[in-house]
């Protein structure tokens, strides 16, 4: 136990330091990292132990979780020393920490590169799906009504921190409209599309879909979030404007209902 809790796969590496800007999360630092070939090693901080003897384990998760994205926060080595402190920095603590540090990246990449955007949207409209989503509906819900319809809870700090940004895509589609392109519309479908599979995974033929969809909202998201990483892993469009803008895109299309429930 514990050596397959630090098997990190490249997309981990990749989106760990790319919305974290190669830099210690720890509020105040502003420590660079290398890169995360240098850095793996000894900046790579697991929130929920990797071993039975560390801080915070979490008997429950298996090795693949633990060394999984959401598990990891970047630090320096002496902030990493410091928040070995477990009564100060609790799993809920450093979620947090890792949260607003890369919320706080986000927000300032965005505003230094706007072209950021239209290259993640070109990523994921190129994505290359057999099937066509047929329904377009593109019907805006209040993301609060969402929320609550779908019993979501990790993900509502995400979802409120970037649906901001909801005006500024819709910008950038009605832009690529205006010039004749579908690219929009093959990117929704590509969602909507990832979404009913992974929906499907987990409600199979059950006659009581939308309590085990509440049930697992936050996993569900998170499944997307991954298939996307995947499968842009694969284009080799796997890059650095890719990784910032998926979260926004993915919050855009909770929005628009293409990922879970319409409220009844």
């Amino acid at each position: 136990m514990g050596n397959q809790a630090r098997n990190y796969t490249d997309m981990t590496l990749k989106r760990l330091f790319g919305l974290s800007g190669n830099q210690c999360a720890f509020q105040g630092c502003a420590k660079q990292l290398v890169n995360n070939i240098n850095a793996k090693d000894s900046n790579i901080c697991h929130i929920e132990a990797a071993n039975e003897d560390g801080e915070r384990y979490n008997s429950a998760m298996n090795d693949k979780q633990r060394a999984d994205y959401s598990n990891l926060i970047l630090l320096c080595v002496q902030h990493h020393d410091e928040t070995n402190n477990e009564t100060i920095y609790t799993v809920e603590v450093l979620q947090e920490m890792k949260q607003n540090h890369e919320s706080e990246f986000s927000h300032k990449i965005i505003n230094e590169k706007p072209s950021m955007l239209i290259n993640a949207i070109n990523a994921i409209s190129s994505i290359d799906l057999e099937e066509v989503e047929e329904n377009q509906s593109l019907r805006i819900i209040d993301p609060a009504e969402k929320i609550k319809y779908n019993s979501i809870k990790r993900n509502t700090s995400l979802i409120e921190e970037y649906k901001v940004y909801h005006s500024k895509i819709n910008s950038l589609y009605d832009e690529l409209e205006a010039q004749g392109s579908i690219k929009k519309e093959k990117l929704l479908s590509n969602i909507r599309l990832i979404y009913t599979k992974i929906k499907g995974i987990y409600v199979l033929d059950s006659e009581n879909g939308i309590e085990i969809i509440k049930a697992n909202s936050d996993d569900i998201i998170d499944a997307i979030i991954n298939e996307l990483y995947s499968k842009l892993e694969k284009s080799k469009l796997f890059e650095e404007d890719i990784v910032l803008g998926i979260n926004l895109i993915i919050v855009d299309a909770f929005v628009r209902c293409k990922i879970l429930e319409e409220p009844k």
